[in-house]
């Protein structure tokens, strides 16, 4: 049946994680490989005692082998299809196809969806595809095949975001470009709150999906409440607390463009509304001496470590920022404070976090652990796949 595979074998001991179904196998797991083997490839995963363990796509690096099957069937084009359409039909019972209020949602969520490698974010009829492997690269024309034929009308165009994605060890290079139809329209629906997205130039695939759920919790909190939200990429926190009855928000970030955006958001939704000012500043620099003027700050950086031989420094980077918040804000001050790093565990985060209350000597307690929403649903036997790990703390 697969022939014209080639055949891995792990050494001894090394398939337990593989039985308990976790799709990766790690370069060093590797006894011997039978056969050439391209990066993209498909190949046939076996224990030393000749059990099959699954099916999946080689490339060069620690993460060696993404498995897409534990069983043994071939990857064809039907094979994809089931996949996305399972993950068109999770979504749809979730309520997010039809909604009317909110047009914009993550439709494949990698290993979450037993899709390793690969992420789907839908706005408003495009959906913005962007390849963590090279096996899913090499499938894009079969995947936005069976995209179409599982939305249908629902589907304007696909965009493929991934020149910066695709693991940079490999001879291809990626292109971002329209791979079916085209858009005309960038702005989408959020809890009825209006979003220019641009998935041409912005991070990511234009717009961070992730922190919907949480973005309506700061919106509950806001009401006559000084709102600081760093590290504001396009806004998302600031709308939401001006729409709770925040008396000011300041959004600033280190992007020009992305403040360029965030006005522009603000104006879609609240055209001459003086409570808001957005400014550029680097996020430490601007924690330095911020006086006691907020009492609601939102902390949501980029990911301080995308590789475990950065976590040790991301680690103080989220301490010491977080230190910063906690001597500053204002008493009675909520503060919400974020890490999207896949590396670094619930456990570590809420380690600096403490550290940095601890540094302070505030009065700190939780109100509420926040994670990423259903339309990122974490694989039970992949927890690297819950990644967003959140807490909103109140500080006396």
């Amino acid at each position: 049946m697969f022939e014209n595979y080639t055949r891995v074998v792990l050494k001894s001991g090394k398939d337990q994680s593989l039985k308990r179904f976790h799709p990766w196998v790690f370069s060093g797991a590797i006894k011997k490989m039978y056969g050439a083997v391209n990066e993209g490839d498909l190949v046939t995963v076996y224990s030393n005692k000749d059990e099959f363990l699954g099916i999946g796509h080689y490339q060069i690096g620690s993460i060696a082998i993404r498995i897409v099957s534990f069983k043994e069937v071939t990857p064809d084009y039907n094979f994809w299809k089931s996949k996305i359409e399972s993950a068109w039909n999770l979504r749809k019972k979730l309520g997010y196809t039809e909604n009317k209020e909110t047009n914009v949602f993550r439709l494949v969520h990698a290993e979450g969806d037993g899709m390793p490698g690969l992420i789907i974010d839908y706005y408003n009829g495009t959906a913005v595809m962007q390849m963590h492997s090279i096996g899913m690269y090499l499938i894009r024309e079969e995947l936005v095949k069976a995209l179409q034929e599982v939305m249908g009308e629902k589907l304007k165009a696909v965009y493929n975001k991934s020149s910066k994605t695709v693991p940079f060890k490999s001879d291809i290079k990626a292109e971002d470009e329209y791979l079916f139809g085209n858009s005309s329209s960038n702005e989408v629906l959020e809890y009825g709150l209006k979003f220019k997205v641009d998935w041409e130039r912005g991070q990511k695939t234009g717009f961070f999906i992730d922190q919907r759920e949480n973005r309506l919790l700061v919106q509950k909190y806001s009401e006559n409440r000084d709102v600081l939200n760093m590290f504001c990429y396009t806004g998302g926190f600031s709308f939401y607390a001006m729409k709770g009855g925040a008396n000011r928000v300041h959004s600033v970030d280190a992007s020009a463009k992305a403040i360029d955006l965030t006005n522009e958001n603000v104006e879609l939704n609240f055209p001459e509304d003086n409570r808001h000012e957005a400014m550029v500043a680097d996020g430490f620099e601007y924690l330095k001496d911020i006086q006691e003027k907020y009492d609601l700050i939102i902390l949501d950086p980029p990911a301080f470590a995308k590789h475990r031989n950065t976590l040790p420094q991301a680690l103080k980077g989220y301490k010491r920022i977080n230190t910063r918040a906690f001597e500053q804000i204002r008493k009675g001050g909520i503060l919400f404070t974020f890490s999207c790093s896949q590396v670094v565990s619930k456990e570590k985060f809420r380690e600096a976090v403490f550290s940095a209350a601890a540094i302070s000597g505030r009065n700190v307690r939780i109100l509420h652990q926040l994670n990423q929403p259903t339309d990122h649903p974490v694989n039970i036997y992949h927890p690297e796949s819950e990644y967003l790990k959140g807490l909103v703390l109140f500080v006396e």
